[in-house]
């Protein structure tokens, strides 16, 4: 897997860094949400629990995948913006049991 920025721009409001990449993976899948995280963690030296992956896109057949993620400043910062659907598909909290 080959990480492209396309571009990247800090976002001093929010607190965080806003990134738009392109993702190739020749001769796989699409990458998993887990998987892309890992790797901008890695390419920007952070923990990967302050990284959100809004989306992964790739078109039918096509080897390269467009995603758009953010790179929050505090890991209170993150818990605080995002909405609690997008730390549930993270694994940052844990999921609402239903009472019986």
């Amino acid at each position: 897997m080959e990480l492209q920025i396309e571009s990247k721009k800090y976002n001093p409001l929010l607190k965080r860094t806003e990134i738009y990449a392109r993702i190739v993976h020749k001769k796989s899948a699409t990458p998993s949400r887990e998987d892309v995280r890992n790797l901008i963690a890695s390419e920007f030296g952070v923990n990967k629990d302050l990284v959100i992956i809004h989306y992964i896109r790739t078109g039918f057949g096509w080897t390269v995948s467009k995603v758009y993620a953010k790179i929050y400043d505090s890991i209170e910062d993150l818990r605080r913006i995002e909405p609690k659907h997008m730390l549930r598909k993270h694994g940052l909290i844990e999921e609402a049991k239903e009472g019986a």
